[in-house]
């Protein structure tokens, strides 16, 4: 069975390590979020949101020329259709209703990639909330459309200029703000890191991806259960929904894509499955990139929504157990895929996501598999990226 216990705990990942000046909102947190998100009133405004503005359910669509190529059928999660692009925003409408229960009036997000920054901003727009938004310096440069969707919907966007000035270094500074504002500020957290009840709080509202999944596939197939999904993993939200309704389904199997960077050995990766040992990062045990005597080692990958040394406790455990297969894609092999797919089936997809279109090249299956990709963004923010790519290709 795959779940969490009551100190936050996924076997032996998880728990909250937290400075004093926190322990009372986290306390606060674990011992009511439950019973908030499960009122009544809660879920309607949630459920109604998701519909009428995030535009759910995302369709599950059946790529056909994809299937052909691959000799199997392949079904698209479609979150890259939601609003602002990703899944990210099936997590900030939850998060922004329950701090307006907990009386917060100021609202802080760490983000890698922007699309949780832009999420975060969108609803903090939505509810009038002030709203600021940590980000890496050297993500700031390689993701400015997305920065500048949030400047205009009224953020403030912080550079991280520590460390390698990426999602980790975006993360510290969320977090001694938060330290330095805990009467007034709920921190947003992006994905299934931080402490408990962070990791558990954001699958939950992930978990629309798998419900809707499971009624998709019956109208499709006949059966609610693909043979295998595939998922990129950073922190892991995108993956943590689309996994979570078939957490305790062993005939479904999970693959987790990581970042390989230039390679797993090349000195500059985040296929944390690979490299990663058992420590504390951002408030979880979790297994993460580190030296023999606990400092972080920097992670790399081209796309800055994989650009961490950890991953969630849920991921870290699903791994260790076995339960989930960890595949790990480099830069190079994103790249190819996400023009493959573009080229075949008409959708740019965000360059994470491109990482999970590569695994259908490094599993092994039976034809006839029903497999879910879940296309967790697009990939407008990355298309300075993508061409770069094929200007030194010489193509396009």
């Amino acid at each position: 069975m795959i779940a969490i216990d009551e100190r936050g705990y996924y076997g032996e990942f998880g728990g909250a390590f937290i400075p004093e000046m926190l322990h009372s909102n986290i306390e606060h947190l674990r011992k009511h979020y439950l019973e908030i998100i499960h009122d009544a009133s809660f879920q309607k405004e949630f459920q109604a949101l998701l519909k009428d503005y995030v535009g759910r359910p995302s369709p599950l669509y059946l790529a056909g020329r994809l299937s052909d190529h691959y000799n199997t059928p392949i079904y698209l999660k479609r979150e890259d259709l939601n609003h602002t692009g990703a899944h990210k925003i099936n997590n900030t409408i939850g998060q922004i209703i329950l701090a307006k229960r907990l009386g917060k009036t100021r609202i802080i997000a760490e983000t890698g990639a922007g699309q949780h920054g832009v999420a975060t901003a969108t609803v903090c727009a939505l509810m009038g909330i002030k709203c600021i938004v940590y980000m890496g310096a050297v993500d700031i440069e390689r993701q400015a459309p997305n920065v500048s969707r949030m400047r205009m919907l009224g953020a403030e966007v912080r550079p991280a200029t520590s460390g390698s000035k990426t999602l980790k270094d975006a993360t510290n500074e969320a977090i001694r703000d938060w330290i330095n504002n805990p009467v007034d500020t709920h921190y947003i957290i992006g994905s299934v890191v931080g402490p408990h009840p962070f990791p558990d709080m954001v699958a939950r509202f992930q978990s629309v991806i798998s419900e809707e999944m499971k009624w998709q596939l019956e109208e499709k197939t006949g059966k609610p259960n693909p043979d295998i999904i595939i998922a990129c993993v950073g922190g892991g939200s995108n993956a943590a929904g689309a996994y979570y309704h078939y957490l305790n389904e062993k005939d479904v199997r999970l693959v987790a894509v990581e970042a390989a960077g230039h390679g797993i050995n090349s000195g500059e990766s985040a296929a944390t499955s690979v490299l990663g040992t058992k420590g504390i990062i951002h408030g979880s045990r979790t297994l993460l990139m580190q030296t023999d005597d606990g400092q972080i080692v920097e992670p790399y990958s081209i796309s800055a929504g994989l650009d961490y040394p950890g991953i969630g406790p849920m991921h870290a455990h699903l791994i260790d157990s076995g339960r989930a297969e960890a595949v790990s894609v480099t830069d190079e092999d994103a790249l190819k895929s996400a023009f493959f797919l573009s080229r075949l089936e008409g959708i740019i997809p965000a360059l994470e996501t491109a990482h999970a279109f590569s695994a259908l090249d490094k599993i092994k299956y039976e034809s006839g598999d029903v497999i879910v990709v879940n296309l967790s963004g697009r990939g407008d923010k990355d298309l300075a990226t993508y061409i770069k790519y094929l200007d030194k290709l010489g193509n396009g």
